[in-house]
């Protein structure tokens, strides 16, 4: 019987390989971080960073962080010029000055349409043709921390800050159907009044660029912009005094870029506040006089001798006087008096200023002479 030295060795099962384990571990990892990165990558706010070719892959891959840009791929429009001391004033009361003063024309045959599709891009003004509507245009230029939508080129802003100089307040912008009308687009020159006081004769392609040009547009609070609807200078002015210099500047310079005309009470209105930012009504040239050094002696003709014997001549005729047309006596109208802002607008003299037939301080809640505004 043989013994355990004599036994043949008992065959052994062959070792486990482990590497593969490891390899495919390794591939779990990378798939997870790539899952990761995948997630993050559709929450993110989009930026210009997003509309860029993919890159070619690799066999190593890295994850990173996502992170909000302010880079802008379009060419961004002119920023505003503030208008807060003597020099810029100046500037705008001449050119306010050259503007033709007229009552306003009837608002009849006044549409939005008039005024073309709304933020086109296909203008002739700053910003029109390239490749961004007018709305994200002007957002671009007055919001900051802005991240762009998905897709857009860089045009489409999706969040930003508005330094809103309407109320001096800082407003979140959110793209979104509830959420965007909280940052609105504000025509500077309201396209109802353009169009009462001389846009009805300027050509459709000039009203669609009117309704289009940076000048004229400025981001603001959604719920102020309502409040302003179509007034002017004489009605409706921002409630941060410290841009209503700027502001009237501007109405005057996209009113004269256009030929538009105002009424008397906006034009004093308008220069009321320019003449709180140092501004001065041009003076009235004196009209020169000449003096002669030597007076100039007069001679007088004498009188012809009449010869003896001969009659005096006839007296000149002399017609009688023209009679004086005296007018009747002007009997006063009736007095005009409302109880109250409903009586003035339901009888369609809503705004009534000082001097009117029916203007009342109790009527006029601010006193600046101007009853039942809005």
């Amino acid at each position: 019987m043989p013994t355990n030295w004599d036994r043949p060795p008992a065959p052994q099962p062959p070792k486990k390989r482990r590497w593969p384990w490891v390899a495919g571990g390794l591939v779990a990892v990378v798939l997870a971080f790539g899952a990761i990165g995948a997630v993050t990558e559709d929450e993110k706010p989009a930026t210009v960073a997003d509309t860029a070719p993919a890159p070619p892959s690799t066999t190593t891959m890295t994850v990173t962080a996502p992170a909000t840009t302010t880079e802008k791929a379009l060419p961004v429009a002119t920023p505003v010029a503030q208008v807060t001391a003597a020099p810029g004033a100046n500037a705008a009361m001449t050119k306010l000055n050259a503007l033709e003063v007229k009552g306003r024309a009837p608002k009849t045959g006044y549409d939005r349409a008039q005024f073309g599709e709304a933020w086109t891009d296909a203008v002739s003004v700053e910003g029109g043709r390239n490749g961004c509507d007018t709305r994200n245009d002007i957002l671009r230029r007055d919001l900051t921390q802005i991240a762009f939508k998905a897709g857009s080129q860089g045009c489409a802003v999706q969040t930003g800050v508005l330094a809103d100089p309407y109320t001096g307040t800082s407003i979140d912008f959110l793209r979104g159907q509830d959420t965007s009308s909280a940052v609105q687009i504000d025509h500077v020159v309201a396209l109802s009044d353009a169009w009462q006081k001389g846009a009805q004769q300027l050509t459709p392609a000039k009203r669609i660029d009117f309704a289009n040009d940076p000048r004229n547009l400025q981001a603001t609070d959604g719920p102020t912009n309502q409040q302003k609807s179509d007034g002017d200078a004489a009605t409706w002015l921002p409630p941060s005094k410290s841009y209503r210099c700027t502001y009237v500047a501007r109405q005057v310079d996209v009113k004269s870029a256009y030929q538009l005309w105002v009424t008397q009470a906006e034009k004093d209105a308008i220069a009321r506040v320019l003449s709180s930012c140092g501004a001065t009504m041009p003076e009235t040239p004196a009209v020169a006089t000449t003096e002669t050094a030597t007076p100039i002696p007069r001679t007088s003709t004498p009188a012809p001798v009449r010869p003896a014997n001969t009659p005096p001549p006839a007296p000149a005729y002399t017609p009688p006087p023209e009679p004086v047309y005296t007018p009747p006596a002007v009997v006063d109208a009736p007095s005009v008096s409302y109880a109250n802002c409903s009586a003035v607008r339901a009888a369609g003299a809503a705004p009534i200023y000082a001097g009117q037939p029916g203007y009342s301080s109790k009527l006029d809640r601010d006193g600046d002479g101007v009853a039942c505004e809005t």
